[in-house]
């Protein structure tokens, strides 16, 4: 009987013990979005193979997210600066390899309008080399599902090299439906090939090779600009990067010693648009002691307000993320690249 009572009380400590583990550590199939890092985007950026070195800093900021165990999705919960969401929500259909290979894309994307809305703005030279496209996704119907991968770059089909996407898109749409087509690729910086027959497109009459796709290009300026974001993904350093670059290869000081923070889109024209997650980067621009932080000051469209009524833009929601954290930091709204450097150019005395 002894023997009993002690066996029950080790196995029920362990069970307890099993519980709690499971309560902190556990992934649930959640995530939580929350409030990243402001960084300095000289440490990304060389011209001629220098960084900056002037007093101040333009802090890019990001959002982290991290895998939801029930402990972090409880004590996240009243938490204005972390969202919860689903896998699907965060990643769609992509598992989590291929969701931060997109992601990488849209960093690579966002650094070559950077440069281009820059050098423009310089008025200095550019050019910009297209690599081939790029898979975004590969559908389950497709011949290549097995063979083509998220990230790679189609730089041929049957021997014929384009110099867009469309060119690539009515090459194929030319290509008899039974026919098997042959492709070249990069996948890591190394040339591959692959041979698949042509399927029927989802909800359209033609057929092709059942991927999603978009351009893959490089910008290079004179004088020349390398940016490396490391491990930081998406689109939303855009802007940031752009001022990083604008400043060094026009000799401009828009620092002035201060620290400016901000986020959105670049379009090479130098259009900003509207990131996701900006109460977060508030937060962190804040956290690092910015006293100016940029937000894409994206127009409410009518047909915008017909699907989602209450749409709020990435302005307003700054505006409302830095009134809960009291913060002193101006909330500054941008629609392009010119907005943020008469800004800065303005206020330089008044810092």
């Amino acid at each position: 009987m002894k023997f009993n009572k002690t066996r029950n009380k080790v196995l029920g400590a362990i069970f307890i013990f099993l519980i709690v583990v499971a309560f902190f550590f556990a992934p649930t199939g959640y995530y939580l979005e929350v409030p990243g890092t402001a960084e300095d985007t000289s440490q990304f950026v060389k011209v001629n193979g220098k960084q900056d070195k002037k007093k101040g800093n333009l802090l890019l900021t990001t959002v982290g997210i991290v895998s939801g165990t029930p402990f972090t999705l409880l004590k996240s919960l009243g938490n204005n600066f972390e969202t919860i969401y689903s896998q699907q929500e965060l990643m769609g259909d992509e598992n989590t390899q291929d969701y931060f290979k997109v992601q990488q894309y849209y960093m690579q994307s966002a650094q070559n309008n950077a440069i281009q809305a820059a050098y423009s703005k310089a008025d200095k030279p550019f050019t910009k080399k297209y690599l081939g496209v790029y898979v975004m996704d590969v559908m389950n119907n497709s011949d290549f599902k097995k063979k083509l991968a998220i990230g790679d770059t189609i730089t041929s089909i049957n021997g014929y090299h384009f110099n867009n996407a469309d060119q690539f898109i009515k090459y194929v749409k030319k290509q008899d439906k039974h026919s098997t087509v042959k492709i070249s690729f990069l996948r890591d910086g190394k040339k591959k090939s692959a041979s698949g027959k042509l399927v029927k497109l989802a909800d359209t009459k033609r057929f092709g090779l059942g991927i999603t796709l978009t351009d893959n290009t490089e910008a290079k300026g004179n004088p020349p600009t390398k940016i490396n974001a490391g491990s930081i993904g998406g689109p939303s350093a855009g802007l940031m990067f752009t001022l990083q670059v604008y400043s060094q290869i026009a000799n401009k000081d828009l620092k002035a010693g201060r620290t400016i923070a901000g986020t959105g889109t670049i379009a090479p024209d130098g259009t900003v648009g509207p990131i996701g997650g900006i109460e977060k980067k508030v937060y962190a621009a804040s956290e690092e002691g910015a006293t100016i932080f940029f937000a894409p000051d994206d127009p409410v469209t009518k047909e915008i307000k017909k699907y989602e009524p209450g749409y709020v833009n990435n302005y307003h929601l700054a505006l409302r993320a830095a009134k809960k954290i009291h913060t002193k930091m101006k909330i500054v709204p941008v629609k392009n690249l010119n907005d943020a450097i008469n800004y800065l150019e303005k206020t330089k005395q008044s810092k």
